[in-house]
């Protein structure tokens, strides 16, 4: 697979937001495994959002492209403490299970370490997706044992399904 990874640019938001819906919320999400509809309705992101992340000079929203087709996304932030964030990893849903994940995050840790010089990526995922942890997991991510709360009433994030959610941190060593 011929993969091709760029920073996004404000006239990718369109594609971008298609892709990151797709990949998290409703029918179409549940063609591939990491999705979050049984959890979580309405948005995963807007418009407005992604052109936030994008404008900040602190997030680079790496871009996943296969030829000119956008297949997949993630969000590298560097932190105040020097580590990195990663987020927003999003595969079409289509193309999951054939490893674009492991190279998107593969991406990212890359940039992280050699552009920003983090020694440390972390994540949140929600507590109660067990197998997307799991898969973290394998690829060298560890629970620190920290919990964040969830945005449960903030519409912008999504419309929790139940009230429990809540956010597990994982981290690696760059």
């Amino acid at each position: 697979m011929n993969l091709n990874l760029r920073p996004a640019t404000p006239d990718d938001i369109p594609a971008l937001h298609r892709l990151v819906e797709s990949a998290y919320r409703g029918e179409t999400a549940r063609k591939g495994w990491t999705h979050e509809a049984d959890l979580l309705g309405g948005q995963r992101t807007d418009a407005d959002g992604l052109a936030e992340i994008i404008a900040d000079p602190a997030k680079t929203l790496l871009l996943a492209l296969e030829g000119e087709g956008l297949v997949g996304c993630v969000l590298v932030a560097h932190q105040a403490d020097g580590s990195a964030y990663l987020g927003m990893l999003a595969v079409d849903p289509d193309r999951q299970a054939g490893g674009l994940g492991r190279q998107l995050m593969a991406g990212a840790e890359a940039f992280a370490a050699g552009t920003l010089k983090a020694p440390r990526m972390e994540m949140t995922v929600i507590r109660q997706r067990a197998e997307l942890i799991a898969w973290y997991e394998r690829r060298g991510y560890a629970l620190t044992g920290e919990i964040q709360p969830f945005p449960l009433d903030n519409e912008r994030f999504g419309l929790p399904k139940r009230r429990d959610l809540e956010f597990v941190v994982l981290a690696k060593a760059l």
